[in-house]
């Protein structure tokens, strides 16, 4: 009983922004009917497939409105000026030719799928580091990174003040 509380909430929460995105397309009023019968099939798919990201783990964290201003905090002000320094960094390699490629593990001491994604995708989106890989036993990541100073280096090494923003805004 408590899976299928679980899908209809997930369901009118996908129905929802799927017919905020879709107002005003329909010939009379603001949707029409195929519109209507096809985003509650969509809805309900969407639905039955990503009802568990939203209930296991406290998923419902993610909707508070805090951690929504903290995450476009993050992005306008130090993942946008790690991004900048990252582009001129790389730049600078690519002129100098001085590159010292490698893959280095480390454990930035996150538990959540949300905080590891959060990390991940933001080391991936700076030039000159890749995730590869996260162990989801060990939380370890690996990453190629351009220019290894260290083999065995601290998260602040490879990706500065990331860890600390995914561990406030994910988790």
């Amino acid at each position: 009983m408590r899976r299928v509380a679980e899908v209809a909430a997930t369901f009118a929460l996908a129905f929802s922004v799927y017919l905020i995105l879709t107002a005003f397309s329909g010939e009379v009023g603001l949707w029409s009917r195929e519109e209507l019968i096809g985003g509650a099939v969509l809805s309900f798919l969407v639905a039955l497939a990503s009802y568990r990201l939203l209930f296991e783990r406290g998923g419902w964290r993610l909707f508070n409105p805090y951690r929504w201003v903290l995450f476009l905090v993050y992005l306008v002000g130090p993942f946008f000026l790690a991004m900048a320094k990252a582009n001129l960094d790389v730049a600078y390699r690519v002129i100098t030719g001085r590159i010292n490629p490698g893959i280095v593990r480390f454990n930035p001491g996150l538990k959540t799928d949300a905080g590891r994604t959060m990390l991940a995708n933001s080391i991936t989106l700076t030039p000159g580091t890749l995730t590869l890989e996260v162990d989801d036993e060990t939380g370890d990541f690996y990453v190629h990174w351009i220019n290894v100073r260290n083999p065995d280096p601290k998260p602040e090494e490879v990706c500065g003040a990331f860890p600390r923003w995914a561990k406030v805004i994910a988790e």
